[in-house]
């Protein structure tokens, strides 16, 4: 198993990585799943709507894209986050950029714990999984 950081068309080093690692395991888990190898992948926006054009047909600007490797109960994946988008929605959202960028990481993850956002109903149960994720985060700090 393991959890990984790189950056992809921008300089980003994210802080506190084996913490980071150790909540991502313990999410993953909380849900009576093992972890796989999951890899982050940190990029710019240009690059991210260039995946999103390829890989989703979507012609626009993400905050996070997750493609699921997941094999029977062994959460593996890549998420590709925009750092950029990340900066933007925290300062709409008048929030921590930090904490910004572990509620889209996270996200990420439960979208490979088989966990949509397509409906309504879905994003409301994706928000409360998000905002479980932050406080388990406050947990290990």
């Amino acid at each position: 198993m393991s959890v990984s950081f790189h950056s992809e068309g921008l300089n980003y080093d994210l802080k506190r990585k084996i913490l980071h690692k150790q909540w991502v395991k313990e999410w993953i888990l909380a849900h009576n799943k093992s972890p796989g190898n999951i890899s982050f992948v940190f990029t710019s926006n240009e690059r991210i709507k260039l995946i999103n054009q390829e890989y989703l047909n979507h012609n626009y600007f993400t905050d996070v894209i997750s493609f699921d490797y997941t094999e029977k109960d062994q959460v593996s994946g890549d998420i590709f986050i925009s750092v950029e988008e990340v900066k933007k929605n925290a300062k709409f959202y008048g929030a921590d950029p930090e904490e910004e960028l572990r509620r889209v990481m996270i996200h990420g993850v439960t979208h490979l714990l088989g966990f949509a956002d397509g409906s309504e109903e879905e994003k409301a149960i994706m928000r409360k999984k998000e905002n479980e994720a932050l406080h388990l985060w406050m947990k290990l700090v």
